[in-house]
């Protein structure tokens, strides 16, 4: 019996039947759909966060002052003593609206040393002009998105253009105020793309002078410190944290990107344990509808096997019809679920925090990986879903099944 006659008689089952069989193929088709979906949509954020952690420096390491405790020189002096600290300078750090020519945009401010910033932002570059220098306060090197249109690309302001800032002031009693604050543009960077603790695109860099002669703080956000090499970062945490006790935040984005990768580790098993769910039930409809089939057969088959076809032969032919629709039912839920995929990722993940909302916009990470485990788990369910009605087929006497009606 070749293959040609085989595929050809499961073809010709399945079109005498073929609205029992598209329903079948839907139902199997769900499963490889949410496992795609869901699965390509959580890596591809989860590998979007990590890569923009990573990017930010994998030896840097921020101490951010709290409502129970203010960064001062001295914590500076001690930061900058210790034996992994090959640079550390502080920083200050508020969000604030511009007005440009198409509307109000939401920015980040920062007054910072320009050389930390390179240093814990790989690969920042400059697109036109030149940074500030320390002492021009009222100078910035702006982002890509703050210099021009996210939607049509379109400059919005040019070198040596005027900025005015509204900064958000909480007075007594919780009452907000914008105060206004006019900058100069000395530079702008390349795109960057991403949102995370320092955000190039839509940011605004001032000297670190800046901060109290300019954006008129009091007190530091924070200090940056970046540590000799990546391998000195966990150590170098331990110690801030035994010397601050949980009097402020501190943060290491090396150590946040393994958090992440553990839990993007955690949120694949979860989807796809709930993915099988939808792999379990498609087993139950296969099953279903082959001993259908079989019954409805069962004189067809009869005749078969006087004809000479071997019980291997008759649990072939079944099992086949059965892993075609498989097939069909695999390529149904990959094409969808990669489409589903980029619809979901498109809408985009917003992070809300106090008066900031961070969008962030990852392509879903389909991987031939997945897409090879996806097949071969449906193709698994066409299997168990026809083994147990192709050797019911197979047992089937000849003579009771000619005179089956």
């Amino acid at each position: 019996m070749l293959l040609s006659d085989v595929l050809r008689y499961a073809f010709k089952a399945m079109s005498e039947r073929r609205f029992r069989a598209l329903l079948t193929i839907v139902g199997i088709a769900i499963g490889p759909l949410a496992l795609v979906m869901m699965t390509g949509v959580v890596r591809g954020y989860s590998a979007f966060v990590e890569n923009q952690l990573l990017s930010l420096g994998q030896n840097t390491v921020v101490l951010m002052s709290s409502a129970e405790y203010t960064l001062k020189e001295d914590d500076l002096d001690f930061v900058r003593s210790l034996d992994e600290v090959s640079k550390a300078e502080p920083f200050y750090l508020t969000s604030a609206f511009i007005l440009t020519p198409e509307g109000r945009l939401q920015v980040y401010v920062y007054a910072m040393d320009i050389e930390v910033l390179l240093e814990s932002v790989g690969g920042l570059e400059v697109l036109k002009g030149s940074y500030p220098l320390p002492n021009e306060p009222l100078y910035a090197i702006v982002g890509y998105r703050v210099a021009y249109s996210e939607k049509t690309g379109k400059e919005l302001f040019d070198i040596g253009d005027t900025i005015t800032l509204y900064i958000p002031k909480i007075e007594a009693g919780g009452v907000k105020r914008f105060e206004r604050t006019i900058i100069r543009i000395k530079g702008v960077f390349k795109e960057y793309g991403g949102a995370m603790f320092i955000s190039p695109d839509t940011g605004i860099f001032l000297p670190l002078s800046a901060g109290r002669k300019v954006l008129r703080f009091n007190k530091w956000t924070g200090i940056m410190a970046i540590a000799k090499s990546p391998e000195l970062v966990s150590k170098l945490v331990k110690k801030l944290r035994d010397v601050y006790d949980g009097k402020i935040d501190i943060i290491a984005f090396q150590q946040i990107a393994r958090v992440v990768g553990s839990i993007t580790a955690a949120m694949d098993f979860i989807t796809f344990s709930t993915s099988l769910s939808a792999f379990a039930v498609a087993v139950a409809g296969t099953a279903a509808t082959m001993i259908t089939s079989v019954i409805e057969r069962t004189r067809e088959i009869g005749v078969l096997k006087a004809l000479g076809f071997t019980d291997g032969q008759v649990m072939i032919m079944i099992l086949t019809e059965s892993i075609l629709m498989s097939i069909l039912g695999a390529i149904i839920g990959i094409s969808l679920g990669f489409v589903g995929a980029h619809v979901l990722a498109g809408r985009g993940l917003r992070i809300r925090g106090g008066l900031e909302t961070i969008v962030i916009k990852a392509p879903p990470l389909i991987t031939p990986e997945l897409l090879g485990m996806t097949i071969a788990i449906t193709l698994v369910v066409g299997v168990l879903g026809g083994l147990f009605p192709a050797y019911r087929a197979a047992k089937i006497p000849p003579v009771v099944a000619l005179r089956y009606e």
